[in-house]
């Protein structure tokens, strides 16, 4: 039975039991109402005229007074005939009154023993009915205690019942339902709720339990894994250290972190979901970091581009900025297709810092090293003066070892300060019009002796006459001295050195190629490293070359 059913006929008969009670007390009053007003208007009037007529008749009837006391209460108990057999003593109370006032002369005590004797009937039969009719009230009353006892029993028994199981059928179900979905909130999706009743609480159980299988079946499911992993990826981006932007196929802004929202000073409701390109018209910064996006969309190798400086924690930061481009093969297909990018910038302030403070230290020990150098190359020229003393064979060979050391030692120094010069861009350029052959001669005349001395020949292709290029000639010599002294260092006696000079696009190249065995493939991006030399070259250097 429906719980609304149940409270309709619960609610329902208990109205309809205090209804009829009150309708039962409202009968019985009425009916005990009317018993006294039968007793009080008939039978007690009755006896008020008769006990009217009877003083009168103790009196002295004969005078008027009395007389018409006594006709006014005989008149109205003839018009206040209310029992069996009233009317009969009633008519003949007049009868012997009236023979009485038509012989008032006569003193007989017979017509006033009659009319006495009629009074008394009529006063008997209604004192005999006064009596009966308050027993009937009696009864009236005792039934309507009865009844009203009655009525009022199955009420109270009908709200005690209500008030005991309608609660507990409304509660209990409910308790057990909040504590059911208690326990699906703590991913107990194995909880069912079993009401066998067929009323509302059943069906929510029903519904319940089906809501419960679904969940279970959804937290079982692929899918629900990968929510679970897409916020675990979420949560590991936006705790990264370093900012990233990510964007679909057609460079709609999917998510970005904590820290591009930083340095980019936007809020996540201004980015999220729009196109890169309309908030880029508005922002520099994203004009920047999607430049080579635009330029080459369809790259399918991660691309990384120069340090880019901002200004982030109170302070100028480097990030190295890599454009990275999503690629996947979809199920059943072998072309891998691009589904998004992402941008990450690598904070790299600490190692600009520390790159700095390297550069200047080792400015600052190659500039204090300079002076000491100089001082033992003075030493050494005076002791090769004969004038300072004679000194023997194995004291030139010392001396030439001190020699080559401390000229190996000023050339790493020089190295080691150039490149801090460059670094810190405090290296001075003279540019203006310069030859590229004045600069081949130069570089050629300073490789001339190491080239002789492994009877190394170069061999020089230039086209016709070249024109002057804007360049710093002593600098732009000393890079290709650099090239050629490696090639000469890396090349076995007698061998060649190729020397190319060619104009293409306003620009003069050159290119040197000699004959040695060349760099591996796996070391050919690391050329461009400090320090770096490729393993068992068993060649001396510093690598800054």
């Amino acid at each position: 039975m429906k719980i609304k059913t149940k409270l309709t006929l619960g609610v329902g008969l208990l109205f309809i039991m205090i209804v009829i009670l009150s309708l039962v007390a409202t009968l019985y009053i009425n009916a005990l109402k009317n018993d006294t007003n039968n007793i009080l208007v008939d039978n007690y009037n009755t006896i008020e005229y008769s006990r009217s007529m009877m003083l009168a008749l103790d009196e002295n009837i004969l005078e008027k007074e009395t007389l018409a006391r006594f006709e006014s209460s005989l008149f109205k108990q003839q018009h206040n005939i209310s029992e069996v057999g009233e009317k009969e003593s009633t008519d003949l109370l007049a009868k012997h009154f009236a023979l009485l006032k038509a012989n008032p002369t006569d003193t007989t005590k017979m017509l006033h023993q009659l009319i006495r004797k009629d009074i008394a009937d009529i006063m008997r039969m209604n004192m005999e009915a006064i009596e009966r009719k308050s027993n009937l009230a009696k009864q009236t009353a005792t039934s309507a205690t009865i009844w009203i006892a009655i009525t009022g029993t199955l009420c109270f028994l009908i709200a005690f019942t209500l008030l005991v199981n309608l609660p507990n059928n409304i509660a209990n179900p409910i308790k057990e339902l909040t504590e059911s979905i208690k326990q699906i909130a703590q991913k107990n999706y194995d909880r069912r709720v079993n009401f066998e009743d067929h009323d509302e609480f059943g069906e929510l159980a029903t519904s319940f339990n089906t809501m419960a299988e679904k969940l279970e079946e959804y937290n079982n499911s692929t899918l629900s894994k990968l929510l679970f992993e897409k916020k675990r990826i979420e949560t590991l981006i936006n705790n990264m250290h370093d900012p990233v932007i990510g964007l679909d196929a057609a460079k709609n802004i999917l998510f970005v972190n904590n820290e591009a929202l930083k340095i980019l000073g936007l809020r996540p409701e201004e980015l999220i979901g729009k196109p890169v390109q309309d908030v880029a018209m508005s922002n520099d910064l994203i004009r920047n970091l999607i430049q080579e996006l635009i330029t080459n969309p369809v790259a399918t190798t991660k691309e990384q581009s120069a340090p880019i400086k901002i200004f982030a924690d109170q302070k100028e930061s480097y990030f190295e900025k890599e454009l990275v481009h999503i690629m996947i093969t979809p199920t059943g297909e072998k072309e891998n297709v691009l589904i998004g990018y992402v941008i990450i910038l690598k904070n790299i302030t600490p190692f600009k810092e520390l790159d700095f403070a390297k550069t200047n230290f080792i400015a600052t020990v190659s500039h204090e090293l300079k002076t000491p150098i100089a001082s033992i190359k003075m030493s050494l020229k005076l002791l090769e003066n004969k004038e300072v003393g004679t000194i023997n064979e194995e004291q030139k060979h010392l001396i030439e070892s001190i020699k080559d050391d401390s000229n190996r030692l000023l050339k790493i120094t020089g190295e080691l300060l150039n490149m801090s010069q460059v670094e810190t861009g405090n290296i001075q350029l003279n540019i203006q019009q310069s030859s590229a052959d004045e600069i081949l001669d130069y570089a050629l005349e300073a490789v001339k002796i190491p080239a002789e001395q492994k009877h190394i020949h170069v061999q020089i292709d230039k086209e016709g006459q070249l024109p002057l290029v804007m360049a710093d000639s002593e600098k732009t010599a000393w890079v290709l001295i650099n090239f050629l002294t490696n090639a000469i260092r890396y090349s076995s006696e007698q061998s060649k050195i190729f020397i190319d000079i060619k104009n293409e696009n306003n620009y003069i190249i050159f290119s040197v190629k000699d004959e040695g065995r060349g760099i591996d493939g796996r070391y050919r991006d690391k050329i461009f490293d400090r320090y770096f030399q490729v393993p068992d070259s068993h060649k001396s250097g510093t690598g800054l070359g």
